[in-house]
């Protein structure tokens, strides 16, 4: 069977460094029965990229190596949900 992908979508990115500033803004309401989100606008390595997130304080904190894949969607980095977490070098983890 010949399988085609029409996607016309680019490939989603990954990205690694060091988290150097967060801003949040909302409560965000787009229609009736939407949960509130808001918007996180995470400086990573002097990159910019917004994260959405029902959550107002993110787990993550300044001066993390953070880890995620994101699209650019425009001119702007969008992190996709659920993608961002925390690097954890092996060399230095215990048991």
């Amino acid at each position: 069977m010949n399988r085609r992908n029409f996607s016309k979508r680019p490939p989603k990115q990954q990205a690694k460094g060091t988290l150097k500033q967060i801003e949040t803004d909302g409560p965000h309401s787009e229609w009736l029965g939407m949960p509130d989100y808001f918007i996180h606008t995470l400086t990573v390595d002097d990159e910019q990229y917004s994260y959405l997130s029902a959550a107002e304080v993110l787990d993550v904190k300044v001066g993390d190596i953070v880890v995620f894949r994101f699209q650019v969607v425009g001119d702007s980095n969008r992190i996709d949900k659920r993608s961002l977490g925390l690097w954890i070098d092996p060399a230095t983890y215990n048991n």
